[in-house]
């Protein structure tokens, strides 16, 4: 079955600008050329160009035009917080892998836990709307807290919901953020440069004793995301300082 319309152009575009054919702050068509040149609705074309938009490859301003966008910026504090739900990228999500292996197996550090005791290991991979892989996340927890955790739909399971739900009495998240070179195999996911230098977010989900109740880490295909902290400092100080 052949793509719709706003499909192809919306994929064309994609393409152009994944391949720096069209480059941060460069003019994308308009609806009009789009409609022109692809032969389709107005509608059609909208649609397209409110995709790319929706997953931050364009920016449109009304009555101006629609531009390629720069990196996405993301606040590190929203990254961190963990009673956000959801799935932080928009696109599509697949399991990679999932599967019981043991602490010393499973690609995540899990600080504590011995190396042989079964884990249950997750590893999926985020897509944009063309189907490029944008971030690999890689996830364990100890088997004895999850011990149903591979019959969920794991798709769309947020595994700190899932360990809230079976009554997992949480206390502390910490993420971690490090530089870390590509792997060879997850360079070659991501379409990046083997040993390409990226950020690594990693966090450690801990109970109140302190044990260890999950672990992740996850990478994002480079150029593609800028972070930032921005916090409220109203009313900090005490006006001018009169000595």
């Amino acid at each position: 079955m052949a793509d719709a319309p706003y499909i192809r152009i919306r994929n064309h575009l994609a393409a152009q600008i994944r391949g720096g054919d069209l480059r941060p702050g460069d003019k994308v068509p308009t609806e009009a050329e789009l409609q022109a040149a692809y032969g389709v609705s107005r509608a059609t074309a909208q649609r397209a160009l409110r995709e790319l938009a929706q997953v931050g490859l364009v920016v449109r301003h009304r009555r101006i035009g629609s531009f390629v966008a720069g990196p996405t910026h993301d606040n590190l504090l929203r990254l961190v917080d963990p009673q956000i739900k959801g799935p932080e990228i928009p696109g599509r999500h697949e399991v990679e892998r999932a599967r019981v292996s043991t602490a010393r197996e499973c690609g995540v550090d899990l600080p504590d836990v011995p190396a042989d005791e079964p884990v249950v290991e997750l590893r999926r991979l985020k897509f944009d709307l063309t189907d490029t892989v944008i971030a690999i996340e890689q996830s364990a927890v100890p088997l004895r807290y999850a011990p149903d955790l591979l019959e969920k739909d794991l798709v769309h399971t947020t595994v700190l919901d899932y360990l809230g739900g079976r009554g997992v009495p949480l206390a502390t998240s910490r993420m971690y953020i490090s530089a870390v070179n590509l792997t060879a195999a997850d360079a070659d996911l991501l379409e990046a440069e083997r040993g390409a230098a990226v950020l690594r977010l990693s966090r450690v989900t801990r109970l109140a004793d302190g044990t260890v109740a999950e672990a992740m880490w996850h990478v994002m295909k480079p150029g593609l995301h800028e972070f930032y902290i921005e916090q409220t400092v109203e009313g900090l100080g005490g006006g001018p300082d009169t000595g």
